[in-house]
């Protein structure tokens, strides 16, 4: 059997990326609330539809731009191809953001009877540690 061992860069690491991924949450949030006040009085059944969507785009966008600054600098001296990883990071995000998250939710809250209030937070315990690693070992590797 394999021993797995967690470094303290691996550490410092995983918690750069939890800021990141606060400032990401605040910041999507803010896009949320923005598009949803542009649209006020328009008579739109679908507003929430485009607010999540909008925010979904613009937040990975900025999770990308601090992930590959901040997080998974570029090890190797070799520039990165930034549109192979800017691919891969929406890909990893709509994976654990979209489809996870709403199997997770399903699971929660139809066959366990957690609340729909509680389930979100329940779902980050699994869906970051996961977003991390798809981001360190595909999205952002060389």
């Amino acid at each position: 059997m394999r021993k797995i061992q967690i470094k303290s860069r691996d550490i410092l690491q995983f918690i750069k990326f939890g800021l990141v991924g606060v400032s990401n949450t605040a910041l999507s949030y803010g896009i949320i609330v923005l598009v949803l006040f542009l649209l006020r009085n328009r008579g739109l059944s679908w507003d929430y539809v485009a607010a999540n969507t909008v925010a979904f785009l613009l937040s990975v966008l900025w999770s990308f731009y601090w992930n590959n600054r901040f997080v998974f600098k570029s090890e190797s001296g070799r520039p990165r191809s930034i549109a192979k990883a800017l691919l891969k990071t929406y890909a990893s995000y709509a994976f654990t953001g979209i489809v996870l998250n709403n199997v997770l939710s399903w699971f929660f809250i139809t066959q366990l009877g957690i609340s729909k209030y509680l389930a979100p937070l329940l779902n980050l315990m699994l869906t970051v540690p996961i977003n991390f690693l798809l981001n360190r070992n595909w999205a952002f590797s060389e």
